[in-house]
């Protein structure tokens, strides 16, 4: 979601939003939006406000990193500086802490003129830009901006109703992007819709890798396995019970897998719809990883290994940002959780950080992307709030 920049904006009960992308009416929420394009440094008293209305677990301690409007996917630059996507302004910026007091006190554009772009990576001495129609690609300057214009290396289905599209380079050096689908229920006309496309390394030679995933929006290298994972947002308006199904996915990518949609959710179970119940081709399909509560809206996934500031215990665990539901009447998801992991797969998850909604529904933020930080302490982005926030356990180092 974007914004007029240095604006405040109150959207309540029944004002228009968006569940990633896709305009929806949001009901029963009151989503409190602020979105600031300058860096600006937090006042004491913002940061203690801050950590009153954010849950942790003991030990653990949660500041203001940066205000950034609009701020979606973040990824680390070899120059130790975060490059955050800003969809709403077509551009990525850059956020850099030089004196290490773990709040960023410089905001640059490094990329401009893009079309919404989301996920980023770096790979090969280049910035990977996801825009929603093609991946583009930068050479930075000494100062972390853009050295030329983007380099365009690779076209697919842009828009519709799920817009983002997020990419990672796998073990093999390929590019892999998640390509969400155009509708809530439907079968695609396009290929590359609800899939993970494989591309060269150079963006050429795509080819579908996995599909039947609704909206893959997180995606992430398993840094023992080496398996992609990708988190799934499922469907809407399931009968009879829209309320706690479908449930969300963590998927583990194979190649040429079907992960179900639109014909099947969770273990195989075929859908109820009429027109895309098919119990034959459920039992071809591969089903989730891990389940999780339905319409969580699962986005950022990160995992831990590098995260020193956190218990040694975590650092073999991963942590998905949820940005919660949309319709659902009473409303869940807006928070971080802990996914834990024993040999190469997820088992259970359960809350990181809430707080972002309250006991009546009603939320000032909207966690988007999580992402382990230069000094082993872990980054949330929100795009609500317009800000990024740093997680810290100084005495797990």
């Amino acid at each position: 979601m974007s914004g007029e920049e240095n604006a405040l904006t109150l959207h309540a009960f029944e004002a228009n939003s968006f569940h990633e992308g896709l305009s929806v009416r949001l009901s029963a929420i009151a989503v409190i939006v602020v979105t600031v394009g300058a860096c600006t440094t937090s006042t004491s008293g913002a940061q203690d406000t801050l950590r009153g209305r954010l849950s942790l677990p003991p030990g653990f301690s949660v500041s203001e990193f940066a205000k950034v409007g609009g701020a979606r996917f973040m990824v680390l630059g070899p120059d130790g500086a975060v490059y955050v996507s800003r969809p709403g302004s077509g551009e990525v910026v850059r956020l850099a802490d030089a004196d290490g007091n773990g709040e960023a006190e410089s905001q640059t554009v490094a990329v401009s003129d893009l079309n919404r772009p989301h996920g980023l990576a770096f790979h090969g001495g280049y910035l990977y830009i996801a825009n929603t129609d093609g991946v583009v690609r930068v050479r930075l300057g000494a100062n972390g901006a853009a050295a030329s214009a983007p380099e365009r290396v690779n076209s697919y289905s842009g828009g519709g109703g799920h817009w983002s599209r997020s990419i990672v380079f796998g073990a093999d050096s390929a590019m892999y992007v998640a390509i969400g689908s155009s509708c809530n229920m439907c079968v695609e006309k396009s290929q590359d819709r609800a899939s993970v496309m494989r591309f060269d390394e150079n963006g050429r030679n795509g080819r579908v890798f996995s599909s039947g995933l609704r909206n893959a929006v997180g995606i992430a290298l398993n840094p023992v396995t080496k398996r992609i994972w990708v988190t799934q947002n499922e469907r809407d308006n399931i009968e009879p019970d829209h309320e706690d199904l479908p449930p969300e996915e963590i998927n583990i990518l194979q190649d040429g897998g079907d992960y179900g949609w639109p014909y099947c959710y969770g273990n195989r179970v075929p859908s109820p719809d009429r027109e895309f119940h098919d119990p034959s081709r459920c039992e071809r399909t591969i089903p989730p990883a891990l389940e999780m509560q339905a319409h969580s809206a699962p986005l950022g996934m990160t995992f831990l290994d590098r995260a020193t500031m956190f218990p040694p215990d975590w650092r073999g665990d991963a942590v998905v940002a949820f940005h919660g539901s949309w319709n659902r009447s009473v409303p869940t998801g807006a928070k971080v959780v802990r996914i834990r992991i024993r040999d190469g797969r997820p088992v259970s998850y359960e809350d990181f950080i809430t707080g972002w909604q309250g006991p009546n529904g009603r939320r000032w933020g909207r966690p988007v992307d999580v992402l382990v930080y230069k000094d082993g302490s872990l980054l949330i982005s929100d795009d609500a709030a317009g800000a990024i926030y740093r997680v810290t356990r100084p005495e797990s180092r």
